[in-house]
């Protein structure tokens, strides 16, 4: 079934982003899996096309575009290429930069934006916390204010997870500056990676998406002026949980890009692949699983689209994406699963595409908010 929210600007728009991915990226794809990053380089070139400010406000160098289907139509094409370019990508300019363009003082913005949007200051969010996980309200990361009266911050704690954390340039990093008050204690602050006592780990071994440097950031004594808070002091967890909703759509968006690619891929495989005298996808059992995959994926585009629509008018609740969240990374692992099945033993074979794309995609039911966290937040939202 053809979509109907996109319209030829749009699609112009996604022109330009499969360029992007055939000229710079797929050439690379086996350098950036064994350097597991993404080379400075290449963010810089993503930077000169605009894709990182797209929803930046013009005086900082961004488009000022406030249509979300931009933003999803990157993430798409982006994730078509590879999980975790969808995901550093994202990270950057998708969920951790509309924190400052929302909550930055002027002087911020200024001093940030920009460099965010050429690239050249790569962000990572710090909320995940060792010992905390999917519960950000008892994080432990603390700061608290120098006794000398500068005014200034002393934050120590760390954080586990942090996509492009290896990389960073700046960190938005989700800090208790009141215990007494639970979730109303919690506060944002920016940090830079020279600030002293700022260290970052080394790229954590994963099981997937090994072009994405996750890694822990920990943070000895990191003595920071004022005027590094982000937002009013205690908003921090307010701020996040209105900001969740568009990491959670923007996940659901490239899981679901990267499982149709690789099914799209697939169904081509099974045309070729040949057993007892016949393409594999003639075979009953494999053509009715496929029309089963092709009908879900589609079934659910359906919904994530009335959600990409919803959230460019304001309208997306957190209840919504929830739904989106959880739903799009089960479709995925569950799509990537038949399609490793359907290759038989080269799925399993990670020169296939098919075979990176499944281990990469699993994840996506914990990132974000693990999906048992998104079906509490749908049971709550029903009186349950």
């Amino acid at each position: 079934m053809l979509r109907n929210i996109y319209d030829e600007d749009h699609e112009s728009f996604r022109k330009s982003v499969r360029e992007f991915v055939e000229r710079t990226l797929k050439p690379r794809a086996d350098e950036m899996i064994r350097e597991h990053t993404i080379p400075r380089d290449i963010w810089l070139e993503a930077g000169a096309q605009g894709y990182f400010g797209l929803a930046i406000p013009e005086e900082f160098g961004g488009a000022g575009i406030e249509d979300y289907r931009f933003n999803a139509i990157l993430a798409e094409e982006l994730a078509a290429f590879n999980a975790a370019t969808a995901s550093c990508f994202g990270i950057h300019s998708d969920v951790t930069a509309p924190y400052i363009v929302a909550m930055g003082t002027q002087e911020q913005k200024q001093r940030w934006l920009p460099g965010v949007v050429t690239g050249e200051k790569i962000l990572a969010i710090g909320m995940t916390e060792p010992s905390g996980g999917s519960d950000l309200a008892s994080l432990k990361t603390t700061a608290v204010k120098a006794d000398d009266g500068s005014g200034d911050w002393i934050i120590n704690g760390s954080k586990t997870f942090i996509t492009n954390g290896h990389q960073c340039d700046l960190a938005v990093v989700a800090v208790r500056t009141d215990p007494s008050k639970g979730a109303k204690g919690i506060s944002l602050f920016v940090l830079e990676k020279e600030d002293e006592g700022f260290t970052k780990g080394q790229p954590l071994d994963k099981v997937g998406q090994p072009e994405s440097d996750t890694s822990e950031l920990f943070f000895d004594n990191v003595r920071v002026s004022g005027d590094r808070l982000l937002g009013p002091e205690g908003m921090g967890f307010i701020a996040m949980m209105q900001k969740l909703p568009q990491e959670r759509l923007g996940n659901a968006i490239a899981n679901l890009a990267n499982a149709k690619q690789i099914l799209d891929e697939t169904i081509a495989y099974t045309k070729e692949r040949k057993a007892f005298g016949q393409p594999i996808g003639s075979f009953q059992h494999n053509k009715f699983k496929i029309a089963e995959l092709v009908t879900k994926v589609e079934v659910s585009f359906a919904y994530i689209d009335d959600c990409i629509v919803a959230h460019s008018e304001g309208q997306l609740s957190a209840v919504d994406a929830a739904k989106a969240k959880w739903w799009a990374a089960e479709v995925q692992c569950a799509v990537l699963d038949e399609c490793v099945q359907l290759h038989g033993g080269y799925g399993f074979m990670n020169e296939y595409r098919v075979a990176r794309a499944w281990r990469d995609a699993r994840v996506h039911k914990i990132w974000a908010g693990t999906n048992e966290i998104m079906k509490e937040l749908i049971g709550r939202d029903l009186g349950l």
